[in-house]
């Protein structure tokens, strides 16, 4: 693979990734840009310890713009873009509208965390119980393909091993960088999910803190460790295998199952068979491998909601629509966490032909969710709509 880094108008980083033996990069951009302005601020949440990144200056952030004027989509001849190429592979570049931007200060920022109130200054007698930092971080865009109209599943084995190879890179390099703690690579598919763009692409962060799923994720694994001197995750790996009622594909380096407990309609897990924490440490064999399956899970599930299927609903006539979905990697933080298995989610909020899983009162309100379909039947799906 051949890797070129460049700089956009602005400052901003842009990298290609190419097939190897491609010809170098050389395009310049030509647009005016001034530096954007972010001022995101990380606070916590004194009642639960959540972190939240308050991040005002992204409402002004490019939203639904018509095709012929898509800012991922290649440069042309009286439209300049993000991408100043003619034509490209796979590119990743600093997002123009960052949740998280880098900072001016040394070290960590979980040791800048500062008290203040409100309106922004100490109580002069009462020790304030907030909590905020600078949102400092990264926040990058991934975009697969060239094509507008395409997708992933429709790129090929080689394009996403290539995707694979940037999710990697990335995870790498931002994992290095002062004040990072965990790195989230991530797709949003579909207007449905509150996708602002139609160009087939994801995102990149890298966060100040663990996040609190991951947080949840490490603690129970370090509790089911205590308990029985085993990983949490090789041993649902294995419970699975042994009962494969939920299994929806299994290969020689990966198993795709919907969990036990799962959350979403539909929501399938890709894990190695081999533990592994993160994107860097997958061998070649298994790198080789993850193309092949996660595009037949992705084509799958866009056959879930077909008129003749268990989901069909009588009301609606028209086939349904590619199916909306988020792609989630869950890989261990950059400092600690060791006991987390790497591996993909990939869950869907259509619930059946023309209907949405809406996160209402319970899960909203409470985080406790309600699934309407079972994940035995949503893996018995899955399994039936195989090509």
């Amino acid at each position: 693979m051949r890797k070129t880094t460049t700089k956009l108008a602005d400052g901003r980083e842009l990298i290609y990734y190419d097939e190897d033996g491609a010809a170098p990069r050389e395009a310049v951009d030509r647009r005016p840009l001034e530096p954007a302005a972010d001022r995101a601020e990380v606070r916590r949440d004194p009642t639960t310890g959540d972190h939240v990144t308050i991040a005002a200056h992204r409402q002004a952030r490019t939203y639904h713009p018509p095709a012929d004027q898509c800012p991922l989509c290649p440069s042309a001849e009286g439209r300049l873009s993000e991408i100043p190429a003619e034509d490209y592979d796979v590119v990743v570049f600093e997002n123009r509208f960052p949740s998280l931007s880098a900072g001016a200060f040394e070290g960590d920022p979980a040791d800048l965390v500062h008290p203040v109130d409100p309106a922004g200054q100490a109580p002069a007698t009462t020790p304030s119980p907030y909590r905020a930092a600078p949102g400092i971080g990264r926040c990058e865009v991934v975009c697969f393909t060239s094509e507008h109209d395409a997708s992933f599943a429709g790129i090929g084995e080689a394009k996403a091993r290539r995707v694979l190879d940037a999710w990697t890179d990335r995870t790498a390099e931002l994992s290095a960088l002062p004040g990072v703690r965990q790195v989230y690579c991530f797709e949003n598919r579909g207007a449905e999910i509150g996708v602002t763009l139609a160009h087939p692409h994801g995102q990149i962060y890298a966060f100040p803190f663990v996040t609190a799923r991951t947080a949840r994720m490490i603690e129970r694994a370090a509790e089911h460790r205590a308990r029985t001197g085993r990983n949490l995750f090789e041993d649902l790996l294995a419970a699975e295998h042994a009962d494969p009622v939920r299994v929806v594909i299994t290969g020689r380096h990966w198993t795709a199952f919907v969990p036990f407990a799962a959350r979403w309609p539909y929501e399938v897990h890709l894990q190695p068979n081999r533990r592994v924490a993160d994107l860097t440490r997958l061998t070649e064999d298994e790198r080789a491998e993850f193309p092949r399956i996660y595009l037949d899970l992705l084509r799958r599930f866009d056959r879930i909601f077909t008129e003749d299927g268990p989901d069909a609903d009588p009301g609606h006539n028209e086939r349904a629509q590619p199916t909306p979905y988020i792609a989630a990697w869950h890989q261990a933080p950059a400092l600690h966490g060791e006991e987390l298995a790497l591996h993909l989610e990939l869950f869907t909020i259509r619930r059946t032909v023309g209907r949405l899983k809406f996160l209402a009162g319970t899960e909203s309100g409470m985080d406790a969710f309600i699934n309407d379909v079972s994940p035995e039947a949503a893996a018995h799906r899955l399994r039936e709509v195989a090509q």
